[in-house]
C-alpha cells in the first residue's frame, strides 16, 4: 500500500514539473511564431545575405620550360 502512495506522489510531482516547464515555455515566447520556421524553409538564405564581390582568377605567368 505504501508503494502506491509513493507512485502517486511521484506521478503528481512529474505532472507538476511538466506543467511548470510548459508554463515557462509559454512565458518565454517559445510558441509565439509557429508558422515562421515552416515558411523559412521555403526561402533561400542566399537572397538574405549580401553578395560578396567575386575575385577574378589571376592567370599564372607561363613557366620558362614551356
Amino acid at each position: 500500500m505504501t508503494e502506491l502512495l509513493y507512485l502517486i506522489a511521484i506521478a503528481l510531482s512529474l505532472g507538476l514539473l511538466g506543467l511548470g516547464a510548459f508554463l515557462w515555455a509559454l512565458k518565454s515566447g517559445q510558441f509565439d511564431d509557429l508558422d515562421g520556421a515552416a515558411h523559412r524553409i521555403l526561402f533561400d538564405d542566399e537572397a538574405a545575405r549580401p553578395q560578396q564581390p567575386v575575385q577574378p582568377e589571376r592567370a599564372e605567368p607561363p613557366s620558362k620550360g614551356q
